[in-house]
C-alpha cells in the first residue's frame, strides 16, 4: 500500500528540487562561460572540452538513484536545464561554421570531438558537429542524417536518450531534405529519406519513453506516469516534424508514414502512450489524410491495449472531421461507404473488440457517432435513428432497463438523447427519428422526467411551432411522463413543490406553441391536448387546462376574423364555447379552488359578448350563471372582489341578452351585493351595481337602451341607507364621501333623477360629520378626498348652478 500523501514532504521536495536545479543551472553557466571565452580566443578544442564538461553535468542529473527516485531532476526542471544547455550548444555551432568558412576543415571538427570521453557529450557534439556538416553542405546530407540518427541508438538510458533525440530533431529541424522523389539532387536526399530517418527517432524514442514506465518500484507507479506524462511533448515532436514536410502527399501519409507510426503505437502496448500518440496523429496531420484514411486508423484503434480511453480517442477525431471545411465523402465510388457509414461500422467493431467495456463508454461512443451524422449530415436523419437503433439493440442484448438516473449510463444516454434536441433546434424533428422514443423508454422515470422538461425548454427558448394534430400527438406522447404518473414511479418519490410548479408550467407554456393555419385542425389540436390532460392528476390539471381553454377563446376570436370565408363560423364558435363549459367543469370536478374555474368562466362570458354570434345567449348566461353559482356556493373568502368581478363583468355582457335574463342578471348582482357580510362592503358592492343601468349600452336583439336613471337613483339611494346603519363613525363618513363622488358622476352624466338638492344635502350631511371623525392618518386622507372633491366641483363651475361647496 503507498504511503500517505503528506503535503510538508511534498513542499519540501519541491524547494529541493528548486534548490537542485537553481545549482546545477549556476554549474553549466560556469562551463558556458569558460567555454565562450575559449571560443573567443579561437581555442577551439579548449571549448569543445568546456562544452564537453557542460554537457556531462546535463548528463549526471538523470539517473536512477538507490531511493527509488527515477531522476535527480524532475522531467520539468531537467527540461529547463536541457534548454540552457542546447543554447549554449548553439554559440559552439556557429563558431565552428565561422571558423569552416575560414580554412577550418571538416575532417578537424570530427577529430576534435571526439576528445570527448563519455558517450553522452559526445553524441551531443557529434549532432552539432553534423548539422555544421550539412549546412556547410561538405558531405552528403542523406548520410549524415542516417549516421546520427543510427549512433542515438548508444544510448539506451530513458531520460538521457529522449533528449539526445530530442536535440538531434531540433537541430535538424529546418535541415530535413523535403524533395520529392526523382527530383532530388545526387546524395542530397529526398522525402523518403526523412520520412525514414524520422520514423527511426519516433521509434527509437517511444520504446525509451515506454521503458520509464518499467523503471523502479511498483510503489512510485504513480509518480513515473505522471513523469511520462510531463515527456510525451519530445516523442509528439517526431509526429509534428512528418506533418511539416511538405511534399509528404496523401499515398505516401496512407502507404508508408501512417502504417509504420501506428505499427508503432500498437507493439508499444502502452496504455499512457497509445492514448497520446493517437491524439497526436488527429491533431497533427491534415483533414484530407484523416478523410482518406479513416478505416486505417480506427481499424488500429481496435488494437490497442484495453486500458486506453478508446472514447477521447473517437471523440476527438470526430471533433476534427465536424470543424474540417474539408467536404466529406466526395467524388465517392457507387456503393463506397460515407464517412459516417465507415464510422458507425468500425465503432461497432471497436466496441466488439472489447467485451469488458463499461456501458457509459459504448454509449459515449456512439454519442461521439451521432455527433458528427447530425452536425455533418443534418439532413439525413436516417443515420440518427440508425445510431440510436444500434444502442437499443445493445441494450436490449444486456437487458439494461429503467436505468437509474443517478448512475453513470443514464446520464450518458440522457446527453446522447439531448444531442439532437440541441442540434436540430426543433424538437418536431425527434417525431421524424423512430428509435428516439425506444430507446428513450430504457430511462426511469427520474431519467425521462428530465428529458421532457428540457426539451420542453428547447421548444420554448426556439418557438417551435406544432402545427398539425399528428405534431402535437407526437409531442404529447413523448413528454406523457409530466402528463401522467406512469407505472415505474417510485412508491417513494417525492418532488418538491417549487420544482413541481416549474414542471407543469412548462407543460402549460406548450399549448401555446400549437397553432396551426387551419382553424378546424387548430380546434382538433386542442380537443386532443384536452383529451391528454385530462387524464392527469388534479394537481397538474390546474396548471395545464387553463391554457386550453384560453387558447380555445382565441380561436373563437379567429373564426369571428375569418366570418365572411366560412359560412359556418358561428356553429363552429358554439361549439368551441361548449368545449370551453366542459374543460371548466372539469376543473370543478376536480374539486380545485373555485376561483380558478369562477374567473374562466367570466372570461369566457366577456369574449361570447364580444363575438357575439347569432345564438350566443343561452351559453352566455351559462357561463355568467356558473360563475355566479361558485360565488354562492363555493367562493368564501374575498366575497367582495369577486361580486365586483361579476359585476364588472355583467356590465359589459348585458348587451347580448333579451329583456328576462338581462333584468335576472341585474337583479342577481344587486341582491348578491346587499347580503354581504360588512356594511362598508355592501355599501361599495350596490354603488357599483349602479353601472349596470348606466353603461350597459344599448341592447343586441332590438336596439333598445339599457340605460335607466331612476334604478341608479334607487342604488345610491339604497347605498345611503346602508352607510347610515354603520356604527363607525369614520366609516361612515369614508362611504359618504364615496357615494357623494357616485352622484356627482352621474349628475354630470346628465342623470335626471340626480338633483341639485340631493348633491346639496349629502354635502351639508359631510360637513356636519366632520366634526364628529376620530384624528387618524385615514380620516386625514378621507378628509383629504372630500377636499379635493369640492374643489372639482368649484373648478367644473357646479357653483354656478346652485350646488353648494
Amino acid at each position: 500500500m503507498p504511503p500517505a500523501s503528506d503535503p510538508m514532504s511534498s513542499q519540501t521536495a519541491v524547494s529541493n528540487q528548486e534548490k537542485l536545479l537553481h545549482d546545477a543551472k549556476s554549474s553549466i553557466k560556469l562551463d558556458a562561460l569558460s567555454m565562450k571565452k575559449s571560443l573567443d580566443k579561437v581555442e577551439l578544442l579548449e571549448g569543445i572540452k568546456h562544452g564537453s564538461d557542460m554537457l556531462n553535468k546535463l548528463a549526471s542529473f538523470a539517473k536512477i538513484n538507490n531511493l527509488d527516485v527515477p531522476m535527480s531532476l524532475s522531467p520539468k526542471s531537467y527540461y529547463e536545464l536541457y534548454i540552457d544547455v542546447t543554447d549554449e550548444l548553439r554559440h559552439l555551432e556557429t563558431f565552428m561554421i565561422d571558423e569552416f568558412q575560414k580554412g577550418l576543415k571538416c575532417d578537424d571538427l570530427y577529430e576534435m570531438v571526439q576528445y570527448a570521453s563519455a558517450i553522452i557529450p559526445r553524441l551531443y557534439l557529434l549532432i552539432t558537429v553534423g548539422t555544421v556538416y550539412i549546412k556547410i553542405k561538405e558531405y552528403s546530407r542523406k548520410t549524415i542524417l542516417r549516421d546520427l540518427v543510427e549512433m542515438c541508438r548508444g544510448v539506451q538510458h530513458p531520460l538521457r536518450g529522449l533528449f539526445l533525440r530530442n536535440y538531434l530533431l531540433q537541430c535538424t529541424k529546418n535541415l530535413l531534405p523535403d524533395t520529392p522523389v526523382g527530383e532530388e539532387q545526387e546524395e542530397d536526399g529526398n522525402i523518403q529519406d526523412s520520412i525514414d530517418f524520422i520514423l527511426l527517432n519516433f521509434s527509437e524514442m517511444n520504446k525509451l519513453w515506454v521503458r520509464m514506465q518499467h523503471q523502479g518500484h511498483t510503489r512510485m507507479k504513480e509518480k513515473r506516469e505522471q513523469e511520462r506524462r510531463e515527456l510525451r511533448l519530445l516523442v509528439g515532436t517526431n509526429l509534428v516534424r512528418l506533418s511539416q514536410l511538405e511534399s509528404i502527399t496523401v499515398d505516401l501519409y496512407s502507404s508508408i508514414v501512417l502504417p509504420k507510426v501506428l505499427e508503432q503505437v500498437i507493439s508499444c502496448n502502452d496504455e499512457i502512450a497509445q492514448e497520446y500518440l493517437m491524439e497526436c496523429i488527429i491533431q497533427v496531420f491534415p483533414d484530407e489524410f484523416h478523410i482518406q484514411t479513416l478505416e486505417e486508423f480506427l481499424k488500429a484503434c481496435a488494437d490497442l491495449n484495453e486500458d486506453v480511453n478508446i472514447r477521447n480517442i473517437i471523440t476527438s477525431l470526430v471533433d476534427r472531421f465536424i470543424k474540417t471545411p474539408e467536404k466529406l465523402d466526395t467524388n465517392l465510388v457507387d456503393d463506397e461507404p460515407t464517412i459516417f457509414e465507415i464510422f458507425s461500422r468500425k465503432v461497432s467493431d471497436i466496441i466488439s473488440s472489447r467485451p469488458n467495456m463499461p456501458v457509459q463508454d459504448i454509449v459515449a461512443l456512439h454519442t461521439t457517432v451521432l455527433n458528427l451524422a447530425i452536425k455533418r449530415y443534418p439532413d439525413q436523419i436516417a443515420y440518427v435513428d440508425k445510431i440510436l437503433e444500434i444502442t437499443d439493440t445493445i441494450f436490449n442484448t444486456m437487458n439494461l432497463d429503467h436505468i437509474q438516473s443517478s448512475s453513470q449510463i443514464s446520464k450518458e444516454l440522457i446527453k446522447m438523447l439531448k444531442i439532437p434536441i440541441d442540434l436540430y433546434k426543433n424538437v418536431l424533428n425527434l417525431l421524424k427519428i423512430k428509435h428516439y422514443t425506444i430507446l428513450y423508454e430504457h430511462l426511469d422515470y427520474v431519467g425521462r422526467k428530465t428529458l421532457c422538461q428540457y426539451l420542453l425548454n428547447n421548444a420554448l427558448e426556439y418557438e417551435t411551432q406544432i402545427s398539425s394534430p399528428d405534431e402535437a400527438e407526437g409531442l404529447l406522447q413523448l413528454i406523457n411522463p409530466l402528463i401522467v404518473d406512469p407505472n415505474d414511479k417510485p412508491a417513494d418519490y417525492e418532488q418538491d413543490t417549487e420544482d413541481f410548479i416549474e414542471e407543469q408550467t412548462l407543460v402549460a407554456r406548450l399549448v401555446h406553441l400549437m397553432q396551426s393555419d387551419d382553424l378546424d385542425e387548430q380546434f382538433l389540436i386542442l380537443n386532443l391536448v384536452r383529451k391528454y390532460f385530462g387524464t392527469s392528476t388534479k394537481d397538474r390539471i390546474r396548471f395545464t387546462l387553463p391554457p386550453v381553454v384560453f387558447r380555445a377563446y382565441e380561436l373563437a376570436y379567429s373564426y369571428k376574423k375569418s366570418a365572411e370565408l366560412d359560412e359556418k363560423w358561428d356553429k363552429k364558435c358554439d361549439k368551441i364555447f361548449k368545449f370551453c363549459f366542459q374543460t371548466i367543469n372539469a376543473l370543478i370536478k376536480a374539486e380545485l379552488p373555485a376561483e380558478l374555474a369562477f374567473r374562466l368562466f367570466l372570461n369566457g362570458a366577456l369574449t361570447l359578448s364580444e363575438i357575439a354570434y347569432e345564438a350566443c345567449e343561452n351559453i352566455a348566461y351559462e357561463f355568467i350563471s356558473q360563475a355566479i353559482a361558485l360565488y354562492d356556493d363555493d367562493i368564501a373568502t374575498n366575497k367582495f372582489n369577486s361580486i365586483s368581478l361579476i359585476i364588472g363583468t355583467c356590465q359589459k355582457i348585458l348587451h347580448i341578452f333579451g329583456e328576462e335574463n338581462c333584468d335576472s342578471l341585474r337583479q342577481n348582482c344587486v341582491t348578491r351585493a346587499a347580503k354581504l357580510l360588512k356594511k362598508p362592503d355592501q355599501c361599495r358592492a350596490v354603488a357599483l351595481c349602479a353601472n349596470l343601468f348606466w353603461s350597459a349600452g344599448i341592447r343586441k336583439q332590438d336596439g333598445v337602451s339599457l340605460r335607466d336613471g331612476q334604478k341608479v337613483n334607487e342604488c345610491l339611494k339604497k347605498c345611503l341607507k346602508i352607510a347610515a346603519q354603520c356604527v363607525d363613525p369614520n366609516a361612515q363618513f369614508e362611504l359618504h364621501v364615496e357615494i357623494l363622488n357616485y352622484f356627482i358622476h352621474y349628475f354630470a352624466a346628465k342623470n335626471e333623477n340626480i338633483t341639485i338638492e340631493m348633491l346639496n344635502e349629502l354635502i351639508a350631511k359631510i360637513k356636519q360629520d366632520k366634526s364628529v371623525l376620530d384624528q387618524s392618518n385615514e380620516s386625514d386622507m378621507v378628509l383629504e378626498q372630500f377636499n379635493r372633491t369640492l374643489k372639482y366641483l368649484k373648478e367644473r363651475d357646479f357653483t354656478n348652478i346652485g350646488v353648494l361647496v
